[in-house]
């Protein structure tokens, strides 16, 4: 696809996206988003959300309980 080539849908009129303002709603999204990038070798091992979450859990609980 030519980076030049129109790819707007008619639905969306030119005048509405033009109006928008950019990153708008940036900030709002960072402050309730929590990521952790996890390396793939890892992955396999935490496969999911509450895979990590039991993992840190249990980390933490041990660094509690030797301190």
């Amino acid at each position: 696809m030519n980076d030049d080539e129109d790819t707007l849908r008619k639905e969306y009129p030119e005048e509405l996206i033009k109006s928008g303002i950019r990153g708008k709603y940036a900030k709002q999204f960072q402050e309730g988003t929590n990521i952790a990038l996890i390396e793939p070798d890892l992955h396999k091992i935490f496969p999911d959300s509450d895979a990590v979450n039991r993992a840190l859990r249990e980390y933490v609980h041990q660094k509690q309980s030797t301190s």
